[in-house]
């Protein structure tokens, strides 16, 4: 070996990888620039113009699998989306490949996804040391950080529904839903009635019962949402119904009671955009910042802001 190649020092680009994200909702394949604060993900086109902007990270185990552990933590949404970690001197042409994926699905290109593909749940099973085990058990997080703990949840309900839970790991739907989330996507449901099947699309969440056990909540698409009938005893005006047809939103805060403890709570509501379902915030929930890009909002704008109005 030549005294040049012994002192040859790696480039960055053979140090580090690129994380490349497909959301999931856009069905499209960008580069990861950043994360905020507040969990928003900044991204970019993966194109060679814009290669000074990719994320870098570092190719060692070790140090990838706490970085992108962290990086998933503070992520808002994190089941919207999937990650695949590429060196980065081949980000551009593996985006481009895929993407054509995505569009055009073949049996060689979804094998060449999952062998980029990254998840959180993939860098806990690494650090375990037990390999024969790795390659068999699917790694449940932590349950201290959850609502639910999958223990609780009635399975045998849930794998007559269809949802079993190697299916929810596979679909990457377990965890949001053990922190108490609905899930973001719509999923298929079968619900058999005895004499027939009902199949449907519905967001998922979990809910427990009274003797102790979690169940699913089916939240199925409605062709409207229902304001003939009041909601948690708020009882719609006219003004209501147009303003939450119109734009989704009510644009005003109301006190909704809960039944359960009688306590009433200012809340705003909405509907889900893919179910038509009513929801509600409470407006301690709400976190309205004192400035947006830089522009500082003054009480009448966040009031505006708080109450979900245009």
């Amino acid at each position: 070996m030549s005294e040049e190649t012994s002192n040859r020092q790696e480039t960055p680009e053979q140090l580090s990888d690129i994380l490349l994200v497909l959301d999931k909702e856009k069905m499209k394949i960008q580069a990861v620039k950043s994360i905020d604060k507040n969990g928003k993900m900044e991204t970019v086109d993966p194109t060679k113009k814009n290669q000074s902007e990719f994320m870098r990270v570092d190719k060692s185990g070790d140090l990838f699998s706490n970085f992108f552990s962290n990086f998933w933590r503070q992520l808002k949404n994190p089941t919207q989306f999937s990650f695949f970690k590429v060196p980065a001197g081949e980000a551009v042409d593996k985006a481009k490949e895929f993407q054509k994926q995505v569009e055009t699905s073949t049996p060689e290109g979804e094998k060449e996804m999952k062998k980029h593909e990254v998840k959180a749940e993939q860098q806990k099973e690494q650090k375990q040391e037990n390999k024969k085990d790795m390659a068999t058990t699917q790694t449940t997080p932590d349950t201290g950080e959850y609502r639910f703990k999958p223990e609780h949840i009635d399975w045998e309900t849930m794998n007559n529904l269809g949802l079993g839970k190697e299916r929810l790991e596979k679909l990457n739907l377990l965890e949001p839903l053990l922190k108490g989330y609905k899930t973001n996507e719509l999923v298929p449901v079968s619900v058999n009635l005895g004499g027939a099947i009902v199949r449907t699309d519905a967001r998922l969440s979990l809910q427990p019962n009274e003797d102790g056990t979690v169940v699913a909540a089916i939240h199925g698409i409605r062709k409207e949402p229902n304001l003939n009938f009041e909601f948690f005893g708020h009882k719609f005006t006219d003004e209501d119904k147009k303003n939450i047809l119109d734009t989704g939103n009510m644009g005003r805060v109301v006190d909704l009671k809960n039944y359960k403890t009688g306590e009433m709570m200012p809340s705003i509501i909405s509907v889900d955009r893919l179910t038509n379902e009513l929801i509600a915030l409470k407006t301690d929930f709400i976190k309205i910042p004192d400035e947006i890009k830089g522009v500082k909002l003054d009480d009448v704008q966040k009031q505006t802001l708080m109450e979900g109005k245009p």
